[in-house]
């Protein structure tokens, strides 16, 4: 059920679209959203992990980065500390907080909780934490994504092949 609230809150986002999660190996559906908002002009932003106790979701998830850093959707990887956080805010009114991952299993399989918090109060608190892993993360950039290595593109196509089970 939060897949398709989710794809709706993206889809009739006006101003930001911040998302920040543990695993992210979206779907086509997601992928579109989040590509189609930043063309309409959204600030699109996920913040991810730069290391994970499971490579697979992580490489798989990484997979992504260049169709959607194409379209202008912002990516940004913490390294600092094991990143666990599932939330959303679009426009600073419609917030998410759960046990929810952008993963196969998390949105399909898994018995996972979410809250979906409607409020202006709330999305300021969810905005601030947003900027603050922000100004903690590394922005990936698509020219630097590009010069990635074979090692990477090869860990990233293994991992897609499998991301229904992830």
């Amino acid at each position: 059920m939060l897949h398709a609230t989710l794809l709706s809150a993206i889809n009739h986002a006006e101003r930001t679209v911040h998302i920040t999660n543990a695993y992210f190996v979206p779907d086509k559906k997601l992928v579109k959203a989040l590509k189609a908002a930043a063309r309409r002009g959204v600030d699109v932003g996920i913040i991810l992990p730069s290391q994970s106790d499971f490579w697979a979701p992580l490489y798989a998830g990484r997979s992504y980065y260049a169709d959607l850093l194409e379209d202008g959707v912002h990516i940004y990887e913490r390294s600092e500390a094991l990143l666990h956080a599932k939330t959303t805010v679009v426009d600073g009114v419609w917030s998410t907080v759960g046990s929810t991952n952008l993963d196969p299993r998390s949105l399909l399989i898994n018995d996972e909780a979410d809250a979906v918090i409607l409020g202006t109060d709330f999305g300021a608190q969810m905005e601030a934490m947003f900027r603050d892993d922000v100004a903690r993360s590394k922005e990936i950039r698509r020219e630097e994504w590009r010069k990635r290595g074979l090692g990477s593109r090869t860990k990233e196509l293994g991992a897609r092949i499998w991301r229904r089970w992830l």
